[in-house]
């Protein structure tokens, strides 16, 4: 086959969920200046710029997922491409979260991504360059304090990304993952307000990371992008790592 020599997604239809803000909404400005169609599917999308139209929905609601997907893709007449961003954090051990809690996360973080998934996949299965991108974490593959359940929930992304990339790539869909480390966020800044002393917070935030630095949202955005490329056709079932060397390096201390 004859591979394009640009990494390009002009012309790709794309629904990026959880994109009215941080890292989904860097993402699908990322795509759109790139060429891609997007579509954004959020709780709210008043703030979403007018050159990417949103389409409200709460994942948990599955009617609503439904309703959502196919006014994107109606918009679009089609699709290529699903980003699945939308995710909510959680903070404590396994005992600090209460079974509500852990419920509300796993519906947001895990099922809401089978919700969005399942809505999908017939409109995929019509696209000759269909992938899905999954946003997993460095808290699905290291044992990070206090973040039992956010770390239960993304591990289960990562697991669904692989076992899925399995099921569908004979027939042309691929299924990636991407696993931030801590990114420069507005999750993270509400983090370092709430902390005692977020001076400190921060800087031990970024000494975990082995460049020394929180990962920009523009990093993972440009990751995303790669993995919906036609560059990225012989990747399926992969975790692209954007953490700062987190997961693979082991540092001497300085």
């Amino acid at each position: 086959m004859s591979v394009p020599l640009v990494n390009d997604v002009a012309g790709m239809r794309v629904i990026v969920t959880g994109g009215a803000a941080g890292i989904g909404l860097c993402t699908a400005r990322h795509l759109a200046d790139r060429g891609a169609v997007v579509r954004i599917i959020d709780l709210r999308v008043d703030t979403v710029p007018a050159t990417l139209e949103g389409f409200e929905a709460d994942v948990r609601d599955e009617e609503a997922v439904l309703s959502a997907v196919d006014a994107a893709v109606h918009s679009m007449s089609g699709l290529d491409a699903l980003v699945n961003n939308a995710g909510i954090g959680a903070q404590g051990t396994v005992l600090d979260n209460d079974f509500a809690t852990w419920h509300r996360v796993l519906d947001v973080n895990l099922m809401g991504a089978v919700r969005v998934i399942r809505a999908a996949l017939p409109e995929l299965r019509k696209s000759s360059r269909a992938c899905i991108v999954n946003m997993a974490s460095i808290a699905a593959t290291a044992g990070l304090p206090d973040r039992a359940l956010y770390s239960a929930s993304k591990g289960a992304i990562l697991a669904l990304t692989r076992a899925m990339a399995a099921d569908h790539v004979r027939e042309g869909i691929r299924v990636n993952a991407v696993s931030p480390g801590t990114v420069s966020t507005e999750w993270v800044d509400r983090l370092l307000a709430q902390a005692k002393d977020g001076a400190a917070e921060l800087r031990a935030l970024e000494s975990r990371q082995p460049h020394g630095r929180l990962v920009a949202p523009e990093e993972v955005a440009a990751a995303v992008g790669y993995l919906l490329s036609p560059l990225a056709g012989s990747t399926t079932g992969a975790n692209l790592e954007v953490d700062g060397g987190m997961a693979g390096l082991r540092m001497r201390a300085t």
